[in-house]
């Protein structure tokens, strides 16, 4: 039996080494010409109740921690004024360690047979061609077919219409990511701001967020709740120009905060945030199915890339448990897959009106401090 997974994410890149591990053979097809064709996004913390088990799964645990940075889950949450509102050192005792994304990603990408990966083979059209088999055609003219399809390709999923009609909505809330380099020395301020770990400035409708990522630079998330057409009259190229317009949303913030805008050494880029409705599901389809974000795309709150693994993890024993029986197999992974989503889709909503909504920092901090 053929099986293709589309996406050469962490979710996809999982699933393909556990059936590995376990003497199974799949082939991903990723967009993206290359393994460094573009960056792969800031730090994760990966959780030890469902993100490190899949790894361990993968038989890569051990390798994992060797990657992890040291001393990142530190947090603080701090007032628009720089006053410190919550201030958490990373003693060591913490469950989430953090892991540059592309490290990991890599990590995946070595434990995976030569040629298991196919790279620059962007998916244009999905379509069934009897018997559970499912055609895939390619933006550059070729196409394959394929025994069982598994859809890791996020978002914007192009295997998501074989199963549901959803598609995700705008939650109203945009992210403005920026990137401060060599900060200890350039930026000390900002670096001071932020701490070893975390930092979170948030107020009702807005905020800024940043990480202390490896080789000493500080990763830059400026929340704004506004339509997504506010960014229209915005030229994100001129750099200066752009930063110094957002920035205005913060006027008034101590200056070691605003500079974490307005000192970007990158121009900044728009990162809108979607939604799949909460409790998506689809009823069965013969012999496709979804993981990740195609599955189950929800506000961020920290979980995202740990459900993909999770779910990666789920589908792949499935598939181990019923080798001669593939719709039992995805049967009962997406009765595990609805059950989880949806409980995660819903704690995901409420999490980020505590993080973004009408009574941050208050239910922030209370939530941070179990004091709910």
């Amino acid at each position: 039996m053929s099986i293709t997974i589309i996406g050469a994410g962490l979710g996809g890149l999982t699933l393909a080494r556990i059936l590995h591990v376990n003497g199974i053979a799949a082939t991903v097809y990723e967009a993206e010409a290359s393994p460094t064709a573009r960056t792969q996004g800031g730090l994760l913390d990966v959780h030890e109740h469902n993100g490190q088990p899949a790894l361990a799964a993968a038989g890569l645990l051990e390798q994992f921690r060797d990657l992890v940075l040291q001393g990142r889950e530190a947090l603080r949450v701090l007032a628009p004024d720089g006053t410190v509102l919550l201030d958490e050192p990373d003693d060591g005792t913490g469950t989430r360690p953090e892991i540059q994304r592309a490290d990991l990603r890599r990590l995946l990408l070595d434990s995976l047979p030569e040629g298991t990966v196919r790279w620059g083979h962007k998916v244009t059209g999905v379509r069934a061609v009897g018997q559970g088999r499912h055609e895939v055609s390619f933006a550059d003219g070729s196409s394959i077919v394929t025994d069982l399809l598994v859809g890791a390709d996020g978002a914007w999923s192009r295997v998501r219409p074989l199963v549901s009609e959803s598609t995700p909505d705008y939650v109203g809330t945009t992210f403005v990511e920026t990137y401060l380099f060599d900060a200890d020395t350039r930026h000390p301020a900002a670096t001071k701001a932020v701490g070893d770990g975390a930092l979170m400035a948030p107020v009702p409708g807005k905020g800024i967020q940043a990480h202390r990522e490896s080789g000493d630079t500080l990763h830059t998330y400026v929340s704004l709740s506004v339509a997504q057409d506010w960014f229209d009259g915005i030229d994100l190229t001129d750099t200066a120009a752009a930063t110094a317009r957002i920035a205005r949303e913060f006027h008034g913030w101590a200056p070691e905060l605003t500079a974490l805008i307005t000192d970007t050494d990158t121009a900044p880029v728009l990162r809108p945030l979607f939604a799949l409705p909460i409790g998506h599901r689809w009823a069965r389809v013969p012999r496709v199915t979804l993981l990740g974000d195609a599955a189950h795309l929800s506000p961020p709150n920290g979980e995202g890339a740990n459900l993909a693994l999770l779910d990666a993890a789920d589908l792949a024993h499935a598939l181990v448990r019923h080798p001669d029986n593939p719709e039992a197999a995805l049967t009962e992974y997406e009765q595990i897959l609805f059950a989880r989503s949806a409980e995660e889709a819903d704690e995901a909503a409420r999490d980020f009106e505590r993080c973004f909504g009408a009574s941050t920092p208050e239910s922030l901090l209370a939530l941070l401090t179990g004091a709910e």
